[in-house]
């Protein structure tokens, strides 16, 4: 049988060595998910990036090709050319 003061030596190694065993894991896990977050954010920060420049190319193209001005509150708004230009379009 072992003694008293040896077994309460055991039950405090094993706890301390599970404390320490659950510090290092969940310390390694963190690292692991902190990572993940970072290239998440700069794969979504990319696809946002993407999103715009082709949002600006479209933008682009068709600014060049019939340049009507849709917004009434524009400086450059025509009514007329608006007009000729749906009455084209059908």
């Amino acid at each position: 049988m072992v003694s008293a003061p040896t077994l309460t030596v055991i039950r405090y190694t094993a706890l301390f060595s599970g404390i320490v065993y659950g510090w290092s894991h969940r310390r390694s896990l963190q690292a692991a998910h902190t990572a993940h977050k970072i290239e998440h954010a700069e794969h979504e920060r990319e696809r946002l990036i993407a999103e715009a420049k082709e949002a600006w190319k479209r933008k682009q193209a068709s600014k060049g090709k019939d340049s009507i001005v849709t917004d009434p509150e524009d400086p450059r708004f025509d009514l007329e050319k608006l007009f000729a230009h749906w009455e084209k379009a059908v």
